[in-house]
């Protein structure tokens, strides 16, 4: 297995999921002890949540180039940002760099293609709902992409950024998660797209009734089959 870099810390939390799903991966090729080659250059999550809300997105690229051009110095072979929102920042990542970059839409939309489905619906932060830089990959490979309306945006970034980027998961917030979910459901999407890499702590694939896709593990699935070629 090659190396695989992550820029993580965004938050620390998915960082975690990332790392322990790329470890069973391995073992699961490989067999116990295994496990995997992994670099990871982490961030304050705070000074991102700072630099996000404050609009500073030229200051975030800047960050997030030097911290792929550090990976490919480490030996990395290719990278991940562990974080949807963050993809915002890809370009400046892939022009600082001459190793793969895996753009964590484009594997969970050739990962909607392979089920056969047209239609889904995307949740994640208010950054990844609003902008264009997740469904305009989505339109891309002709899939027609519904968000929730603005007051459960509203809801579903704050539990994010509350709750999940520490780690805290309350009954209360998964119901509403639920809710929303069900109403895009009855407004058409065929499957739901779990667009921050924090959602699949509190939802998962035994609590919808169409596929979910979890975009943490199909993003670190990507990588490791990058990894293993």
């Amino acid at each position: 297995m090659k190396k695989i870099g992550l820029i993580g810390g965004i938050t620390p939390e998915s960082t975690i999921l990332y790392y322990r799903i790329l470890n069973q991966l391995n073992s699961n090729i490989l067999g116990k002890p295994h496990s995997a080659k992994i670099i990871i250059n982490s961030f304050d999550f705070g000074e991102i949540s700072n630099l996000q809300k404050d609009g500073r997105w030229d200051l975030l690229d800047q960050l997030m180039a030097e911290a792929g051009k550090n990976l490919e110095n480490a030996g990395a072979t290719c990278i991940l940002i562990c974080a949807n929102t963050m993809h915002l920042c890809i370009d400046a990542v892939r022009k600082v760099v001459t190793i793969p970059v895996i753009h964590i839409a484009e594997a969970t939309s050739k990962n909607i293609l392979e089920k056969k489905l047209t239609k889904v619906a995307l949740l994640g932060t208010k950054y990844t709902m609003e902008k264009d830089f997740f469904i305009d990959i989505l339109t891309s490979f002709g899939i027609e992409t519904i968000i929730p309306e603005q007051e459960e945006r509203d809801i579903i970034h704050n539990v994010i950024y509350n709750e999940l980027a520490s780690g805290v998961i309350h009954p209360v917030s998964k119901e509403k998660y639920i809710q929303i979910i069900e109403k895009l459901i009855k407004n058409g999407a065929e499957g739901i797209i779990l667009g921050c890499t924090e959602i699949p702590l509190l939802v998962q694939q035994e609590d919808v009734s169409v596929p979910v896709f979890d975009t943490t593990k199909i993003h670190a699935t990507a990588a490791f089959e990058f990894s293993a070629k």
